[in-house]
C-alpha cells in the first residue's frame, strides 16, 4: 500500500468527544473469549465490585469472528456486549486486526512481515502483518467495516481501540512489496533521484542511484548501510504504519462519527518504531502502554519521563493509560512482582501527569497462551488474593480523585526537549560510542530534576517554548536550522539553556554539520571542539568539582564561554566539561562529558539557580511532587517511592482520606497523598 495522507479532513467528524467514563477511567483489556461462557456474569460481578468503568474488548478476536474466509460469528461478542452494558461497563471496542487469523495467514503468507535476512514472519504470534501489503490491508478493512456495522450504534459503546501497539512485533519489514512502497515514499520525499543522492551523500562507496527503482530497504549487509537510509527507512516505517492505523479510523470514522478513536502508543523506557509526535495529532485520545522494568532501580524515574513526554506530545491535555500492571510482567528474563502498593504508586503517579484513565493488561489472568504469567486484575489465585484486593483499593482511591479528571498539569518552568527523529538518527549507521544511550541523558537529567521537587515538561524540539526559564537539550543529536536560532533569541530574552554532549550533531539528513562540534550550537554556545574523545566501558575521570564522570569527553575549545569545570585526571586532564556563555539577560550552557549524579544535579542546580526556579513546593528530596490544576482548583500529587517519611509545605484537604493539612504534609514511606490546596 502507498497512501501515506490521510483523508479525515473529508470525513463529518466532530472536534471534540466527551470522555469515556464518569470520573477517571478504570479498567483493564477484557478477553472473555479466553474462558467459558459461564464465568462471564462472575467476571461482571467482580468488575462491579473493584469499580471498573472501562474495558478494551476483542483486541485479538479476529479469528473468533471470522472463522474463515467471509464467515461470521458475532453471537459471544454480542453476549458479552449485552452483559457489559447491563452491568454499567463501557466497553473500547477494538478492530481486531493486530492478530491475523490462521486461515489468513495460510491463505495469504505474503501479508506477513520479512526481516532484514529474507525470512518471513510464520504463524503463532501476533502483528505479523505487513503496514505495506495490499492484501492485509483489504481483509483488515473488511472486518473493521463489519465490526463497526455491527456494534457502532451499541449503547456501551465508549471508544474504538484500533488494532493493538501499532509497529511493536511488526516494527519493520524488508519485504518487496515494502520496498516498492518504500520507493513511492522516496520519490515523494525528495522528487528527484539527484535530491536523493546529495542528501544521502551517495558518493561514498559509490552508491549512486540513477533513479528510484535501484534503491533498496536496507537488508542484510555485511558492512553498515548507509546512515541516510536507514534514517529515512525510519521515517518511511513510521508513515507506512500510521497510514495503516488511518485507513481503519477513515473507516470507523465514515460509519461511527460520533466516536473517538484510538491506538494504544508504547512511550517507554525504549525507543520503538514510530513517531509518536506525529501519531498524537491522528487520534482523539493519546493513549500509552507503559511496563516497568523490575530490575531497574530507577524505574520510577523513567515511568515519571515517559508519562511527561506523553503528555508533552498533547499539548498538556489530559491522555489516558492504556495498559500497565498490576505485578509481574512474562517477557524479562526475571518477571519481579512488584512490592507492596507498587501498583498504586505506578498508578497515580500517571494521574499526576495528566492521565485521566488507569487500565491494565489485563482482567482475568490467562491459564493458557503466550502471556499465561503476565499478572492481571484479576490473578490466577482468585478474588481471594492480594492483587485483587489491592485493585478493589486502587478503585476506591480513583473513584475518590473523580475531580482530578478534566484538570491539567500545571505547566512546569523547565523543558526538556526530546524527538523520536533524534532516537531514529542516532540508533542508524555507526557512531564513536555505542555507549552513547539516546534515553540515558533526557531520563537522568529528568530524574535529577524531579528528585529536586522541580516540574518538567518533555516536548519535541517543534514546540512553542515561550514561557519556560530553563531548556534543556540533552544528546539532541539530531537539530534542524530553527532551534539553534530559536533557543538563542529564548536566551537574550531571559531563558538558561543547557545542551549536552553529542547534540546538535547532525542535520535531518543524518548528514554531519561540518565546521567542529557540537555542529548546529556552536555559536550559541561560544564554543568549538575538534575532536572527540569517547570512553571506554569502566573508564572514569575525575573533575575538578570533586565530581567523576564517564562515557564521554570531548576536546572543548571556549573561545566564547566561561570554563566552569575541568577533567583532572586521564590522558585529557585539564580539558572543559562544563561551559557557560551569556547571552542577552540568559545563558547557554554545555555539559560535555556524563557526570555521576552529584555531579549532574550540581549542574542542574547551577543552572536552575541562574533562572530562579524552585521546587514546585517545599519538600524533602526524593517525593515525586506534581500539581494539576483546574478552574480555580488545583490538586498537590506527592508521592513517595522512598523507605522513609518524607514532608512537603502544603495546605488543604487530603481526597484519599479526607485528613486536613495545615502548611506540613507527612507522606508516608510508599505512601500517596493528594491535597485539594487552598487557593
Amino acid at each position: 500500500m502507498n497512501d501515506f495522507s490521510s483523508h479525515a479532513a473529508d470525513l463529518p467528524a466532530p472536534t471534540r468527544f466527551g470522555w469515556i467514563a464518569d470520573g477517571i477511567a478504570f479498567g483493564a483489556d477484557y478477553n472473555p473469549e479466553q474462558w467459558p461462557e459461564e464465568l462471564w456474569p462472575e467476571d461482571i460481578a467482580l468488575m462491579q465490585l473493584a469499580g471498573v468503568t472501562s474495558v478494551s474488548l476483542g483486541i485479538f478476536s479476529w479469528g473468533l469472528l471470522e472463522t474463515a474466509d467471509g464467515v461470521w460469528d458475532w453471537g459471544w461478542l454480542d453476549r458479552i456486549m449485552d452483559l457489559l452494558h447491563a452491568g454499567g461497563i463501557g466497553v473500547n471496542l477494538a478492530t481486531p486486526t493486530a492478530a491475523p487469523p490462521i486461515w489468513l495467514l495460510r491463505a495469504h503468507p505474503e501479508i506477513a512481515t520479512v526481516d532484514a535476512d529474507g525470512h518471513r514472519t510464520a504463524q503463532g504470534g501476533r502483528l505479523a502483518w505487513s503496514p505495506s501489503s495490499a492484501v492485509f490491508r483489504r481483509y483488515a478493512l473488511r472486518v473493521v467495516r463489519a465490526v463497526a456495522e455491527r456494534y457502532g450504534s451499541h449503547p456501551a459503546l465508549r471508544m474504538w481501540h484500533v488494532s493493538n501497539e501499532i509497529g511493536n512485533e511488526n516494527g519493520r519489514c524488508y519485504s518487496e512489496e515494502t520496498g516498492a512502497a518504500f520507493r513511492v515514499w522516496l520519490a515523494e520525499r525528495f522528487g528527484d533521484v539527484s535530491r536523493l543522492n546529495a542528501a544521502w551523500g551517495t558518493a561514498f562507496w559509490g552508491h549512486h542511484y540513477t533513479s528510484f527503482d535501484q534503491v533498496e530497504p536496507p537488508r542484510g549487509a555485511r558492512t553498515g548501510h548507509n546512515p541516510g537510509l536507514l534514517l529515512d527507512f525510519e521515517r518511511f516505517t513510521s508513515d507506512a504504519l500510521i497510514a495503516h492505523y488511518r485507513a481503519e479510523r477513515d473507516e470507523l470514522r465514515r460509519i461511527t462519527p460520533g466516536i473517538p478513536i484510538t491506538t494504544n502508543f508504547m512511550v517507554m523506557n525504549t525507543p520503538g518504531a514510530t513517531d509518536h509526535e506525529v501519531w498524537a495529532r491522528e487520534v482523539d485520545i493519546v493513549a500509552n502502554d507503559h511496563y516497568t522494568i523490575g530490575a531497574d532501580p530507577f524505574r520510577h524515574s523513567e515511568l515519571a519521563f515517559s508519562a511527561d513526554r506523553v503528555r508533552g506530545l498533547v499539548d498538556g491535555r489530559p491522555w489516558m493509560l492504556m495498559e500497565h500492571s498490576t505485578a509481574a510482567v512474562n517477557w524479562q528474563g526475571v518477571n519481579r512482582a512488584k512490592s507492596a502498593g507498587e501498583m498504586a504508586r505506578d498508578s497515580l503517579a500517571h494521574v499526576a501527569r495528566g492521565s485521566d484513565g488507569i487500565l491494565f493488561f489485563q482482567w482475568r489472568a490467562s491459564s493458557a497462551g503466550a502471556e499465561q504469567y503476565h499478572s492481571a486484575m484479576l490473578p490466577h489465585a482468585g478474588a481471594d488474593s492480594t492483587i485483587f484486593r489491592d485493585v478493589e483499593r486502587l478503585g476506591a482511591t480513583l473513584k475518590a480523585l473523580a475531580p482530578v479528571r478534566g484538570t491539567r498539569v500545571e505547566k512546569a518552568r523547565v523543558a526538556l526537549l526530546f524527538d523520536h527523529d533524534m532516537v531514529a538518527a542516532l540508533r542508524s549507521g555507526r557512531k564513536p560510542s555505542d555507549l552513547v544511550d539516546p534515553m540515558d541523558m533526557p531520563i537522568a537529567v529528568h530524574r535529577a530534576l524531579t528528585l529536586r521537587g522541580v516540574a518538567v515538561d518533555v516536548l519535541p524540539s517543534s514546540a512553542d517554548l515561550d514561557g519556560y526559564a530553563v531548556v534543556i537539550v540533552p544528546t539532541l543529536y539530531l537539530v534542524d536550522d530553527a532551534l539553534p536560532a530559536r533557543l538563542e533569541r529564548l536566551a537574550h530574552d531571559g531563558a538558561h539553556v543547557l545542551v549536552t554532549y553529542l547534540s546538535g550533531i547532525v542535520d535531518p539528513e543524518n548528514r554531519v554539520r561540518t565546521g567542529g562540534y557540537p555542529g548546529a550550537f556552536r555559536d550559541l554556545l561560544g564554543i568549538r571542539v575538534d575532536e572527540f574523545f569517547p570512553l571506554m566501558p569502566g573508564e572514569s575521570v575525575t573533575l575538578d568539582t570533586g565530581h567523576s564522570a564517564s562515557v564521554w569527553l570531548e576536546n572543548v575549545d571556549a573561545h566564547d564561554a566561561e570554563v566552569r569545570a575541568r577533567a583532572t585526571s586521564g590522558e585529557r586532564a585539564g580539558v572543559p566539561v562544563f561551559t557557560r556563555r551569556t547571552i542577552g539577560r540568559g545563558t547557554a550552557s554545555y555539559l560535555a562529558t556524563r557526570p555521576d549524579p552529584e555531579g549532574l544535579d550540581a549542574v542542574l542546580a547551577e543552572v536552575l539557580a541562574a533562572a530562579g526556579v524552585v521546587p514546585v513546593v517545599a519538600s524533602e528530596p526524593g517525593l515525586d511532587v506534581v500539581r494539576r490544576v483546574g478552574e480555580g482548583r488545583s490538586y498537590l500529587f506527592l508521592i513517595n517511592h522512598t523507605d522513609a517519611e518524607r514532608t512537603a509545605s502544603a495546605s488543604g484537604r487530603d481526597l484519599l482520606t479526607g485528613e486536613r493539612h495545615d502548611g506540613t504534609v507527612r507522606v508516608a514511606s510508599g505512601a500517596v497523598v493528594v491535597v485539594e490546596e487552598e487557593r
